[in-house]
This record gives C-alpha cells, structure tokens and sequence, in this order.
C-alpha cells in the first residue's frame, strides 16, 4: 500500500515542480493581479497568464509545444498564421479611420512612430548578437502592436514568442507610464498649447474607398504584409459598408473575442520554465522598453519638424505624435489626457490623435511585411 502511494506521489506533479516552475507561477500570479487590480490588458494578461500556469504544470502536457489542447491550438492557429490575422480582421471592424483621412498628413506620424522598430532591431543584431530574425521580432515590439508582434516572431523566431508577446502586451499596458515622461522631455508647454481645429467631415465615398485601395496599394508594395493588412481593411469595410451588420458584429465581437482566447492562451503557454527563465529574457524586455521609447519620440520629433515648414495657423500639436504607436486607442487618450492637465483643460486633441493612433496600426503591419520580406 505505501509502496503504491509512492509511486503514485514521485510520478505526480507534486514530485516535480521545480525552483524554475514556482518562479513562473509567480510571475502568472502578478500578471493577474495587474490585470485584476489595474485593469491592466485584462483580456489578454489572463488568458496569457492562465497559460503561464498551464505550461508550468510538469507531466501535464499543457504547453504550446506539447501535444495536448493547448499544443493543438498552437500548432493549428499560430503555426499557421490562422490567428492574428483573424485579430486584424477584428481590429479593422473595431477601427474608424475618418480621423487619418481628414487629416493625411498623420500618415507620416503613424510611420515615424516606427522608428524604435528598426532601431531595436538593429541593436538586437549589432549590440547583443542576436540573429536578423529573432532581432525582428524584438523590434516589432516597438509597433505596440501584439497580434502584429506574434505573427512575425511565430514566423521568424517562434522560440521567443513568449517573452516577446508578453514583452509587447506589458508595455501596451504601460503607456500611461512610459509615454507622459517623453512627451515632457520632448515638448515646450507652447508646443502642448496648439489647438488644431477639427477638420470637415469625410464623404461616405471616401471611407468606403479606403479600404480597398490602402489595403491593395500596401499588399502590392508589401507582399508579405497581405495576410495583415488584407484582413485589417477587410473588417474595415465590413464597418463602412453599411449593408454588412450581421459580419461586422460577428467579427468584431464574438469571433475576436474568441480568438483572443486562444491566441492569448496559447501564447502564454509557450512559456515554460526552460523556456523563459534566461538571461536572454531580460535583455528582450530592455530592448522591447528601447523600442517603445524611441518610437514614441519618433512620433513627436516628426511633427516638430513638420511644424518648421507650416504656418503658425496650421502648425501640429507634435504631442499627437506619440499616438503613432499603435495601441489604439490607448495611446490616443494618454495623449489627450497629458495635453489636456499641461494646458488645464484648453487643449484637447484626441480627434486629431487618433488619425497617427490608426496610421500606426497599418504601419506596424508594413513593418512586419518588411522583416518577413528580408528575413523569411
């Protein structure tokens, strides 16, 4: 009988959690109190964190490389690039893109918010000796763009997946800490005071168009990006159509809603112990902070320079320039609610920072598409 109970006991999972598994189990366990408590990403960091847990579960088989649930999923919706598309697809019903197309220009701010992208990358590559392809996908995390970030590390660098996405989805959730100190150091309170007018409104035409020919003329430029872009602006003109409702609320609710579960999941399950425990962890978090720094620097000292050549009416509040990250509409609001404090409520400007908030999504895709292109 105690002979039967022993074996019982070393053949559990008691008997082999490990110093490396506790660590993970911690890690879930604050990743959801800041879900919970914060309201930080609550429906991606508890799915991703419940997968922390389910990885980190010895003889359970619970991890995306396995060949249990969760290895299914993964393998037959990230492996094959099912799933984040499907998100863009989502995020193309969910998004408006009137605010960027009364103001065009913005499409510069979106794409100079980039730049911590390539920066990033290439000090991945240069600085700390990672290869062309797992330096990527450390840098898409600079797009603040997490369904764009898993989709090019499944493809490029599949073995850091989890740290990246969880390193993406984290300073998403950040931006209300990380933008606001670059934005004062970056701007003058004259520069934060610019009320730009809101532009006329945009012809129904106008925003049908769009999709259809940004969509193309990107997929053509960029051919890797296609499976991005082309679901993004998809779900957008299943919003703009007017004669689609049925689709639209499908893919903008129940069906993101349940590919988020499965994305987030899967991804959080790629993070076992041996997997995530490593120097190389915390070197991806430093360089995914760079990215996100730099890329909202980018964002505003374009539009610094843009305002060099505009009259003094037409000049750019440069603080809209961060939004180009594309946490939408996250980004936009930490935006509104810095001008809004620095100029004691006078200035309010998250109409016109939402037009670089959603140029940033099409070009954290583009980005994408670029490293795919070179890299694959």
């Amino acid at each position: 009988m105690i002979e039967n109970l022993t074996k019982l006991f070393v053949n559990s999972g008691f008997a082999n959690l490990t110093i490396g598994n506790w660590i993970m189990f911690i890690l879930a366990g604050i990743l959801i109190y800041l879900a919970i408590k914060k309201q930080y990403e609550p429906l991606l960091l508890i799915p991703i964190s419940f997968g922390v847990v389910l990885a980190n579960l010895p003889l359970a088989d619970m991890g995306s490389y396995g060949k249990g649930i969760i290895g299914l999923i993964y393998s037959g919706g990230i492996k094959t690039e099912l799933l984040p598309p499907i998100i863009f697809l989502g995020i193309g019903v969910l998004t408006d893109f009137r605010p960027l197309l009364k103001r065009p220009i913005t499409f510069l701010l979106g794409a100079a918010a980039q730049l911590g992208i390539f920066i990033a990358a290439l000090g991945s590559a240069y600085l700390f000796g990672f290869t062309p392809q797992e330096a990527a996908s450390i840098g898409i995390i600079g797009g603040a763009d997490g369904p764009t970030t898993i989709f090019l590390t499944s493809k490029l660098a599949p073995h850091l997946l989890g740290p990246v996405a969880l390193a993406a989805y984290s300073y998403m959730s950040l931006v209300p800490i990380i933008q606001p100190p670059v934005l004062r150091l970056l701007t003058t309170k004259k520069e934060r005071a610019i009320d730009m007018r809101e532009p006329g409104n945009i012809s129904r035409k106008a925003v049908i168009i769009f999709p259809i020919f940004s969509g193309g003329i990107a997929s053509l430029a960029v051919p890797s990006s296609a499976p991005l872009m082309g679901m993004l602006m998809f779900g957008n003109l299943l919003r703009e159509s007017g004669v689609t409702d049925r689709l639209k609320k499908t893919a903008g609710g129940a069906l993101i809603d349940t590919v988020t579960i499965f994305l987030g999941i899967a991804v959080g399950a790629t993070m076992s112990s041996d997997q995530f425990l490593n120097p190389q962890t915390l070197m991806i978090f430093g360089l995914g902070a760079a990215a996100f720094i730099f890329s909202t620097a980018g964002g505003i000292l374009l539009a610094k320079f843009i305002n060099l050549f505009l009259p003094e009416k037409k000049k750019i509040n440069p603080c809209i320039g961060a939004a180009g990250v594309s946490a939408v509409p996250m980004a936009a609001r930490v935006v509104q609610d810095f001008v809004s404090e620095s100029t004691n409520g006078k200035v309010n400007p998250i109409m016109a920072a939402m037009g670089p908030n959603v140029a940033g999504v099409i070009g954290s895709a583009v980005a994408a598409g670029v490293f795919l292109a070179l890299f694959s």
